[in-house]
Protein backbone atom coordinates (compact mmCIF):
# COMPACT_ATOMS: atom_id res chain seq x y z
CA UNK A 1 0.00 0.00 0.00
CA UNK A 2 2.46 1.99 0.87
CA UNK A 3 4.64 1.62 -3.00
CA UNK A 4 0.89 3.09 -4.21
CA UNK A 5 0.58 6.02 -2.33
CA UNK A 6 4.05 6.80 -2.79
CA UNK A 7 3.09 6.40 -7.29
CA UNK A 8 0.25 8.72 -6.61
CA UNK A 9 2.45 11.40 -4.96
CA UNK A 10 5.19 11.09 -7.45
CA UNK A 11 2.21 11.27 -10.39
CA UNK A 12 0.26 13.87 -8.19
CA UNK A 13 3.84 16.03 -8.84
CA UNK A 14 4.09 15.07 -12.25
CA UNK A 15 0.93 16.47 -13.22
CA UNK A 16 1.58 19.78 -11.39
CA UNK A 17 5.19 19.98 -13.25
CA UNK A 18 3.60 19.24 -16.70
CA UNK A 19 0.56 22.12 -15.66
CA UNK A 20 2.64 24.26 -14.43
CA UNK A 21 5.58 24.25 -17.19
CA UNK A 22 2.64 24.01 -19.75
CA UNK A 23 1.23 26.72 -18.88
CA UNK A 24 4.36 28.75 -18.27
CA UNK A 25 4.92 28.02 -22.50
CA UNK A 26 1.93 28.64 -23.53
CA UNK A 27 1.91 32.36 -21.86
CA UNK A 28 5.16 33.19 -23.54
CA UNK A 29 4.80 31.86 -26.81
CA UNK A 30 0.86 32.17 -27.21
CA UNK A 31 -1.62 29.08 -28.67
CA UNK A 32 -1.32 29.34 -32.07
CA UNK A 33 1.28 26.21 -31.69
CA UNK A 34 0.88 23.46 -28.79
CA UNK A 35 4.47 24.97 -27.97
CA UNK A 36 3.92 23.99 -23.84
CA UNK A 37 2.86 20.63 -24.75
CA UNK A 38 5.95 20.41 -26.88
CA UNK A 39 8.40 21.62 -24.35
CA UNK A 40 7.00 19.14 -21.26
CA UNK A 41 7.46 16.33 -23.99
CA UNK A 42 11.09 17.19 -24.77
CA UNK A 43 11.96 18.16 -21.16
CA UNK A 44 9.89 14.72 -20.29
CA UNK A 45 12.49 12.51 -22.60
CA UNK A 46 15.57 14.44 -21.40
CA UNK A 47 14.73 13.98 -17.57
CA UNK A 48 13.76 10.43 -18.30
CA UNK A 49 17.15 9.66 -19.65
CA UNK A 50 19.03 11.14 -16.81
CA UNK A 51 16.33 9.49 -13.61
CA UNK A 52 17.06 5.78 -15.93
CA UNK A 53 20.97 6.48 -15.93
CA UNK A 54 21.20 7.83 -12.30
CA UNK A 55 19.04 5.51 -11.11
CA UNK A 56 20.41 2.49 -12.60
CA UNK A 57 24.19 3.28 -13.27
CA UNK A 58 25.00 5.68 -10.49
CA UNK A 59 22.32 4.86 -7.35
CA UNK A 60 21.57 1.66 -8.10
CA UNK A 61 18.46 2.04 -6.32
CA UNK A 62 15.52 -0.51 -5.79
CA UNK A 63 13.13 -1.44 -8.33
CA UNK A 64 10.50 -0.12 -6.37
CA UNK A 65 12.29 3.47 -6.79
CA UNK A 66 12.53 3.36 -10.49
CA UNK A 67 8.63 2.69 -10.37
CA UNK A 68 7.76 5.48 -8.28
CA UNK A 69 9.77 7.56 -10.00
CA UNK A 70 9.68 6.80 -13.93
CA UNK A 71 5.77 5.23 -13.75
CA UNK A 72 4.76 7.50 -11.26
CA UNK A 73 6.10 11.09 -11.68
CA UNK A 74 7.53 10.86 -15.24
CA UNK A 75 4.02 8.82 -16.32
CA UNK A 76 2.25 11.86 -14.87
CA UNK A 77 4.76 14.26 -16.64
CA UNK A 78 4.47 12.70 -20.02
CA UNK A 79 4.07 9.34 -21.40
CA UNK A 80 6.11 10.58 -24.30
CA UNK A 81 9.22 10.03 -22.84
CA UNK A 82 8.26 6.29 -22.30
CA UNK A 83 7.30 5.75 -25.96
CA UNK A 84 10.82 7.42 -26.75
CA UNK A 85 12.84 5.96 -24.19
CA UNK A 86 11.04 2.51 -25.78
CA UNK A 87 11.89 3.13 -29.09
CA UNK A 88 15.13 3.77 -28.42
CA UNK A 89 15.92 0.42 -26.63
CA UNK A 90 14.03 -1.26 -29.82
CA UNK A 91 16.27 0.68 -32.06
CA UNK A 92 19.42 -0.02 -30.20
CA UNK A 93 18.56 -3.62 -30.24
CA UNK A 94 18.87 -3.75 -34.20
CA UNK A 95 14.38 -3.64 -33.68
CA UNK A 96 14.23 -1.09 -36.69
CA UNK A 97 10.95 -2.81 -37.92
CA UNK A 98 9.65 -2.95 -34.47
CA UNK A 99 10.19 0.59 -33.91
CA UNK A 100 9.25 1.42 -36.87
CA UNK A 101 5.71 0.05 -36.05
CA UNK A 102 5.62 1.21 -32.53
CA UNK A 103 6.13 5.07 -33.41
CA UNK A 104 3.76 4.40 -37.10
CA UNK A 105 1.24 2.40 -35.23
CA UNK A 106 0.96 4.74 -31.82
CA UNK A 107 0.97 7.91 -33.99
CA UNK A 108 -2.03 6.44 -36.66
CA UNK A 109 -4.16 4.35 -34.62
CA UNK A 110 -3.96 6.73 -31.58
CA UNK A 111 -5.01 9.43 -34.57
CA UNK A 112 -7.83 6.84 -35.63
CA UNK A 113 -9.12 5.62 -31.62
CA UNK A 114 -9.27 10.03 -31.20
CA UNK A 115 -11.54 10.96 -34.20
CA UNK A 116 -13.53 7.33 -32.97
CA UNK A 117 -14.00 8.54 -29.81
CA UNK A 118 -14.76 12.09 -31.01
CA UNK A 119 -17.42 10.56 -33.38
CA UNK A 120 -18.95 8.53 -30.30
CA UNK A 121 -19.06 11.35 -27.79
CA UNK A 122 -21.29 12.89 -30.19
CA UNK A 123 -23.52 10.31 -30.50
CA UNK A 124 -24.07 9.52 -26.57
Amino acid sequence: MQKVLLIALAGGLGTLGRYTISGLVHRVFGAGFPAGTFMVNCLGCLLFGVAWSVIEERLSLPPDTRIIVLTGFMGAFTTFSTFIFETANLLNGGQWLYAFANCAGQLLVGMALLWLGLYAGKLL
